[in-house]
């Protein structure tokens, strides 16, 4: 029996000595390893913090003691550790953990966490309330309260909010520690001046040797006032590793470290002393992501979420386990098709390469948005800013207004954090930037924290905004193409983390117009030359994006169990405007509609359908909305996803018959208990 098997919370871990910790630490590594290479998930950041999280585990008591996690994609062996190590199995479905800490899951999760920069000022609110509750810690008041631990990253520290985050914890008069995992990679390199901080600091002498004084640092640092109070508080050997160039200082915290993060017992005395310190300190921690798989370590960015892998011993030999020494072997990672993050990259490439006043820019995700791509092929074009989205957004507003023609890849669920960019230096100012937003829609094991529900909804409301989606690659290169030549204001186009449709990919591509949709079946078009007298369909479907491969797979299936029935199909192209006209044909003619999308049904495409309807004073009890419903949905793959929310073809034909129904029958169209349809 593994050690790990035997700890079924962090009170059995306490219970091990530390020269068994290693041991866990092995067996950590192995089943996250096994498990990522059946499943896919995030190996890689997982690694790196095995040994940092035996340690924290082992010194605090986090049942009583809070920890947050700044992004959460290192959690793993925190849930292995804290009772869910059944869960491993079905790790990102609904029957295993999140891939992201889920306080649904356990008390030892505090916050769904999936973005960058939150965790510090969290983490702040939590230390000013428990002081508030008289349950903070204080070594003369009350030493046995609560302490407070959160885990940043590198290349997290540089957004924003965590500055602000660092701002506030400065001024905390208590026990607070920041841990600064330091691995000198985010997905991609880290980017910007503070990241070059760290570069330069690591190849420092006091990184290399670690043998300053605690008086040589105490005379080099300006004014030194933390420094020397700590040097009061600290062991002689902590005093040795207080950071001489202490950057975080300037923000009112003691700097110890860089320590090793792959030491557990370095750590755990660090740790110690960390724990009963009265006072805001970071503790800089030397990890290497993906520590102790071989593939992950020597290219961490491939390995950072994989999909599923298989690993081949040198005599070919398929391994059921990934093991983590790695000499020798093979490993391949799994494809299923041409994602739209691929065809996206190729897409910009070729547009760059046709009009040289196009820039591209992303945060952080190079290889997540495609524009690795261009970095590429046109490197003094194309920029990633690190994990600062409100800044590329301010950025791109700044070369638009100079005359260039910004696009800007980003996750739609990292959107909302430049909104208000959107609205301030960009829709206010009637400036062109283009966005493209990968992930849009229900995003499978990433869970909740990722979903992008909200992108129309928060785009909608900016005056003169083009808000389009695409349907498959060909749509995609039409919708940037309708981009780049679109002036009035800031323009979209949504797709998801999915493969491209081959579906329409033998058939010409119209270009997009603006607030105009295509019709996918020209025999049924209302008033079309090419309807062959077939009159007005019986039931029109109006989606939105990638919902329109969905919805013609459900006509499909409804037109091979009755022949009869006329379903019009139409990629609507548009949210932003909506084709009015098209609205205004169908609903005069008393053609129900179904509107289908991968977003809320709150403020989403239907909506803008229904708004249409109203300001053309026509009657809207026809349309049916069908979007995700206003409730969270949690991991999964996305096609169980799109199935709970009733928007999978099977929930889109049930809709359609049944509008078809009541539309026959004269009654209103009722809406699907616990879908996201609604009337």
């Amino acid at each position: 029996m593994s050690l790990l098997s035997r700890i079924q919370s962090p009170a059995d871990l306490r219970r091990l000595s530390p020269e068994q910790l290693n041991e866990v630490a092995q067996d950590i590594r192995e089943a996250i390893c096994t498990q990522v290479m059946k499943t896919g998930g995030h190996l890689a950041p997982n690694l790196g913090v095995v040994e940092l999280t035996i340690a924290l585990h082992y010194v605090f008591d986090f049942a009583w003691d809070r920890f947050l996690f700044d992004v959460g994609h290192q959690c793993y062996p925190h849930k292995l550790l804290t009772g869910r190590q059944h869960l491993l199995a079905g790790l990102r479905t609904s029957q295993g953990f999140a891939g992201f800490p889920e306080p649904r899951e356990s008390p030892y999760d505090l916050f769904s966490v999936g973005h960058a920069g939150t965790g510090i000022s969290t983490a702040v609110g939590m230390a000013r309330g428990d002081t508030l509750n008289k349950e903070g810690y204080d070594p003369a008041g009350n030493p046995t309260g609560r302490r407070v631990v959160t885990i940043i990253g590198d290349a997290s520290i540089v957004n924003g909010v965590a500055m602000e985050g660092l701002n506030g914890a400065g001024t905390l008069k208590r026990q607070f520690l920041v841990i600064l995992n330091d691995n000198g990679m985010s997905i991609a390199k880290p980017q910007g001046a503070i990241a070059q901080y760290f570069d330069r600091f690591r190849l420092s002498h006091s990184y290399t040797s670690l043998k300053s004084t605690a008086k040589d640092v105490l005379s080099q640092v300006p004014g030194g006032t933390l420094v020397r109070e700590a040097y009061h508080k600290l062991s002689e050997g902590a005093k040795t590793l207080i950071n001489e160039d202490a950057w975080f200082e300037h923000f009112g915290l003691v700097t110890v470290g860089p320590v090793d993060g792959h030491d557990i017992p370095t750590l755990i005395k660090f740790l110690r002393e960390a724990r009963d310190f009265d006072r805001p300190m970071v503790l800089h921690v030397k990890t290497i992501k993906g520590k102790g798989f071989g593939f992950a370590e020597k290219d961490s960015c491939t390995f950072h979420s994989p999909a599923a892998f298989t690993v081949t011993n040198p005599d070919g030999d398929v391994l059921e386990k990934a093991g983590i020494q790695n000499e020798g072997c093979r490993v391949e990672i799994k494809k299923d098709g041409r994602s739209f993050t691929a065809a996206i990259g190729d897409i910009m490439v070729e547009a760059m390469n046709k009009d040289p006043k196009i820039v591209a820019a992303t945060a952080a995700m190079p290889d997540g948005t495609g524009i690795a791509k261009t970095l590429a092929k046109h490197p003094e074009r194309s920029f990633d800013t690190g994990i600062c989205e409100s800044h590329a957004l301010d950025m791109m507003a700044g070369m638009a207004k100079t005359g260039w023609k910004p696009f800007m890849a980003v996750y739609a669920t990292f959107l909302q954090r430049a909104f208000d960019q959107c609205f301030q230096e960009v829709s206010l100012q009637g400036l062109a930037v283009r966005l493209l937003l990968d992930r849009a829609g229900l995003v499978g094991g990433d869970g909740a924290v990722h979903h992008g529900f909200c992108d129309i909804a928060i785009l909608r409301v900016l005056p003169k905004a083009a808000i389009t989606a695409a349907m498959d690659e060909p749509s995609l290169k039409a919708a940037v193409e309708f981009m780049r030549t679109y002036d009035e204001g800031l323009s979209s186009v949504r797709y998801p983390r999915d493969n491209v449709s081959p579906k329409f990919a033998d058939q010409p591509c119209p270009p997009f117009v603006l607030g105009k949709a295509r019709c996918l079946t020209p025999n049924f078009d209302i008033g079309a030359p090419g309807n062959n007298g077939l009159g007005v369909p019986d039931v029109a479907v109006l989606a939105f994006g990638t919902c329109a491969i969905d919805a013609i797979a459900a006509a499909d299936q409804l037109t091979a169990e009755d022949a009869g029935l006329r379903v019009c199909v139409y990629d609507a192209r548009f949210a932003k405007p909506v084709d009015a006209e098209l609205i205004r044909s169908l609903l005069s003619r008393r053609v129900p509609v179904v509107t289908v999308e991968d977003h809320s049904v709150v403020a989403g495409f239907g909506a803008a359908v229904l708004e249409s309807a109203a300001q053309q004073g026509l009657d809207a009890s026809r349309v049916t909305v069908m979007g995700l419903p206003d409730r969270w949905i949690y991991q999964d793959s996305r096609a169980k996803q799109m199935a709970l929310a009733g928007i999978d073809a099977a929930g889109i034909a049930k809709t359609i018959r049944r509008a078809a129904t009541a539309n026959a029958a004269g009654a209103e169209i009722k809406v699907m208990p616990g879908t996201g349809a609604r009337r």
